[in-house]
């Protein structure tokens, strides 16, 4: 398989409009327990004439051993960056998409000094769908990319910084509820994953009508 290097294109044109690209993408969408994490990374132009740091890649695309230093890297080379979340009874309530848009804006509004909507900043979603601006409301201005954590290094950045940051918290829980394996899943429906549900339930951490969903018989 060829792997795509992410480029700057797009963002350069973006800059030619507007002082900063804010990207978001977002990670841990399809487990079945723990947060939906967004990351934020912010460049600007002088970020843009910077050399992409070495080996960045869409989160999917790294292993796990190399994604902590990518990360760093990633995080040192854009202006700033942040990773909002979801939490699993959000997603239970509210639904995966306006989960998704809870996480976006907190990551935005956690971006260290820097506030998007008082900025002359565009921002480039991964995705087709616009999930942030029915939370947000109409102050952003979003460009929706299909593939843009793979295309645009921003993204990427993006995508590692949350990647990571959702790992972590993952495998932090592994010790309350080991018979999970979150520490080797993640909280993705993994076949051990899927029989540690069938024996022992659903955890408090778990999104429960994901779950089921994913395994009605379990239930």
């Amino acid at each position: 398989m060829t792997v795509v290097a992410p480029r700057l294109t797009v963002e350069r044109r973006l800059l030619r409009e507007h002082d900063f690209v804010v990207a978001l993408d977002e990670v841990g969408r399809g487990a079945l327990a723990g947060p939906v994490a967004v990351g934020a990374a912010v460049l600007d132009a002088r970020c843009a004439r910077r050399r992409i740091p070495e080996g960045l890649r869409d989160s999917k695309l790294v292993t796990e051993l190399r994604r902590p230093a990518l990360a760093e890297r990633a995080a040192g080379w854009v202006v700033a960056s942040a990773v909002g979340w979801a939490s699993p009874a959000e997603i239970d309530e509210r639904g995966i998409i306006r989960a998704l848009g809870l996480a976006a804006v907190r990551a935005l509004t956690g971006l260290d000094g820097f506030d998007p909507t008082t900025e002359d900043a565009v921002v480039i979603l991964d995705g087709n769908h616009d999930y942030v601006t029915p939370v947000a409301g109409p102050g952003l201005t979003i460009r929706t990319i299909v593939k843009a954590d793979r295309d645009c290094a921003s993204a990427a950045a993006a995508s590692v910084i949350a990647k990571v940051a959702r790992d972590a918290h993952m495998t932090g829980l592994h010790d309350e509820s080991p018979v999970y394996e979150w520490a080797r899943n993640k909280g993705y429906a993994s076949p051990l994953h899927r029989d540690a549900i069938r024996s022992h339930g659903l955890s408090r951490h778990h999104r429960a009508s994901w779950a089921i969903a994913d395994a009605p018989t379990l239930f």
